[in-house]
């Protein structure tokens, strides 16, 4: 079972600490226990019951009023928040307790309805990609296990290939070509697919070519199909140290097309884009390609 400071269920919950006390002095909403050191801490049930606590607070009921209700009463007002409103931290925070539990019915549920409410590109902007910038503050405090992230990944995963697969392929006359691929080693799909998902929606031609591409393959494929566009994600490879050098072996061997760089290991100042390449710091700028007259 995880375990949790109070500063990490503040990032979570976006309820400050002092106010996490006061509500556990007052109320007793909560109820931390201690190590065998006495240090306090919190557990999965109390980080749910935070996130629940947290969205109708944040929606007008009152503490005093919540702390009054018992927890079948709390997940009811939270499940019509989110069926019945586009409250994106209602969802994402849903999303969350569902990864905890491991909770694939509640998990595709939330995702599905935010869909059908908000459109598929919205629920990536405003949905997942902030749930996914929580699962990095699971990952990196050692709460969530790769168990969890693989769970996650995976529905994601599906989502964004069905979504793809029910796109009307309108290609336009004067559509550029994008080659679209992740290196040898690289796994981390999910942002590669959603590029797919963009460039096809704005009736451009794609060339998909995944996860795990030796670059001999890249070389191939580049000369025979001479795309306007290669777009790549770094997430765990190459190796830190090597990024630069990988960087310009793409700006030498590419020349003739524009090498769009995304992912955390392209985020680092230190880094070097020579004219043909182009680091992407998030997916809305790369969203915003396609509002020039050049794409």
């Amino acid at each position: 079972m995880a375990q949790y400071t109070i500063k990490e269920l503040e990032h979570l919950s976006g309820i400050k600490a002092h106010t996490i006390r006061i509500w556990e002095q007052r109320y007793h909403i909560l109820s931390p226990k201690r190590t065998e050191t006495n240090i306090r801490y919190y557990d999965d049930a109390d980080l749910k019951a935070l996130l629940n606590i947290s969205l109708l607070n944040e929606r007008g009921y009152k503490i005093s009023k919540i702390a009054q209700m018992n927890q079948e009463q709390i997940m009811q007002k939270v499940q019509q928040l989110c069926e019945t409103h586009s409250e994106c931290s209602a969802q994402i925070n849903t999303l969350v307790s569902a990864m905890v539990d491991m909770d694939e019915e509640k998990f595709d549920k939330t995702l599905s309805t935010a869909a059908l409410q908000m459109g598929f590109m919205d629920t990536m902007s405003q949905i997942i990609y902030p749930f996914l910038n929580k699962i990095g503050i699971l990952w990196q405090t050692g709460n969530i296990t790769p168990a969890h992230e693989h769970f996650v990944s995976n529905l994601v995963r599906q989502k964004l290939i069905v979504a793809i697969d029910g796109q009307v392929v309108r290609r336009r006359e004067d559509a550029q070509t994008f080659l679209l691929y992740l290196p040898e080693g690289e796994l981390h799909e999910l942002a590669l697919l959603y590029m797919s998902y963009i460039i096809r929606s704005h009736h451009q031609h794609v060339i998909y070519l995944g996860q795990n591409l030796p670059y001999a393959d890249l070389e191939l494929t580049y000369k025979q199909c001479r795309p306007h566009y290669i777009c790549t994600v770094l997430t765990a490879v190459p190796e830190r140290d090597q990024v630069q050098q990988y960087i310009d072996k793409l700006a030498v061997n590419f020349p003739d097309c524009q090498t769009l760089v995304y992912g955390h290991l392209v985020q680092f100042e230190n880094l070097r884009f020579p004219a043909n390449v182009r680091r992407l710091s998030c997916m809305s700028e790369f969203v915003s390609l396609f509002r020039k007259a050049s794409v």
